[in-house]
């Protein structure tokens, strides 16, 4: 078997900065940071956690049909989103809310999916977006449009020129249970062969729905890369420096021309897989309770705090997210029914005579019922 190496960590669970020996040549990449940008992680983090929350309550009052919760995962989250940069192109699955808000997406886009009033929620080729694709539900299938997208790159030659504000690197979200589709291993195979810029960042949160991770894998999921000769490391997923730093780095590689990479995020579902899902028939109290013991954004606010942040800051941290949240249910609560015509406006890039003639039946036969026919 494999060398197992202990997870990138730079924060202990008390929320002391203590660097252990992995996370040693990943230091450089937390120099370029300052006080405002760990303040913008929390923020980030914090932000992400209440509209969670309110989008879970929004579910369960009717106003969407699902909602996949992220709480836990916020630190591998943002961490891994702000080391991206502007030109790099992001495909998520469906959890990841964090990376949506770093990106620039507006969320209500998000709830619009969720909500059954939209089967896209944003144009992913529109700059305010952030190169941040649609969200995913097919598991595991992102990985592959993301190795296509990434040999798009490596034939175009936008990447390896040595100007890291135009070379591109595409960085794919998936989970651990994601990594027992065949599609995951495929991308690892044609990625791997084209040598792309691609970072594959998997988040471990423990759970495949209800099947845990000890069912689906033998070894840690970081190593599988390594069979396909992708490099890859195990981070600490709730540590937000952890997570940037890698990233930061990884990135770099794969946009440097080094081949595709892999990150593993070991984090945790705190809550459900989806509004549809009961966790505690299958997580027991004991999981649970070490989980959130672990909470990335109660560890950084430690951090913060040892740094010389105030009440003043987290005060103003909290009306924000209050106010955010405040905000989306607002707007959530106005959005109405998307036209008929949106079935048939999307379905090709060009317009289409047999779409065309689909619209226009239905459009009489709606107008034939609204005159009474």
């Amino acid at each position: 078997m494999a060398e197992v190496s202990p997870a990138v960590q730079f924060l202990s669970i008390d929320g002391e900065f203590a660097p252990n020996e992995a996370a040693e040549e990943y230091l450089p990449y937390l120099q370029e940071l300052d006080e405002a940008d760990h303040r913008r992680f929390y923020t980030d983090m914090a932000v992400t956690r209440r509209f969670d929350e309110e989008c879970t309550n929004l579910q369960r009052q009717g106003q969407m049909g699902l909602w996949p919760p992220s709480h836990g995962q916020e630190a591998a989250q943002v961490g891994s989103a702000r080391a991206a940069r502007a030109q790099d192109v992001i495909f998520p699955s469906y959890r990841e809310h964090a990376v949506a808000l770093v990106r620039g997406v507006d969320i209500v886009d998000i709830v619009k999916v969720m909500r059954g009033v939209s089967m896209g929620g944003w144009d992913a080729t529109d700059p305010a977006n952030g190169n941040f694709r649609n969200y995913c539900l097919v598991i595991g299938s992102q990985t592959l449009h993301a190795t296509g997208y990434a040999t798009g790159v490596r034939f175009d030659g936008a990447y390896a020129t040595g100007n890291a504000e135009s070379d591109i690197a595409v960085m794919a979200y998936f989970g651990d249970g994601a990594t027992s589709q065949g599609d995951v291993s495929e991308a690892f195979v044609f990625s791997a062969s084209g040598q792309n810029p691609q970072v594959f960042f998997l988040q471990n949160n423990h759970w495949a729905i209800s099947v845990p991770v000890t069912t689906q894998s033998r070894t840690p999921l970081y190593l599988r890369a390594q069979g396909f000769g992708i490099p890859s490391v195990q981070i600490d997923g709730n540590d937000v420096l952890a997570s940037y730093a890698a990233s930061r780095k990884h990135l770099d590689d794969a946009r440097a021309g080094g081949g595709p990479q892999l990150i593993e995020a070991l984090t945790y579902r705190i809550g459900a897989h989806t509004t549809s899902d009961d966790p505690t028939r299958y997580q027991t109290p004991e999981q649970l309770a070490y989980w959130v013991a672990r909470d990335p954004i109660i560890r950084f606010e430690t951090y913060l705090r040892s740094q010389g942040a105030d009440d003043a800051f987290f005060d103003e941290v909290h009306t924000q997210a209050e106010d955010f949240s405040a905000d989306l249910r607002r707007r959530t609560l106005e959005l109405g029914a998307p036209p008929l015509s949106t079935i048939f406006d999307n379905a090709y890039s060009e317009a289409h005579p047999v779409i065309d003639e689909q619209k226009a039946w239905l459009q009489a036969y709606e107008s034939s019922l609204a005159e009474g026919a």
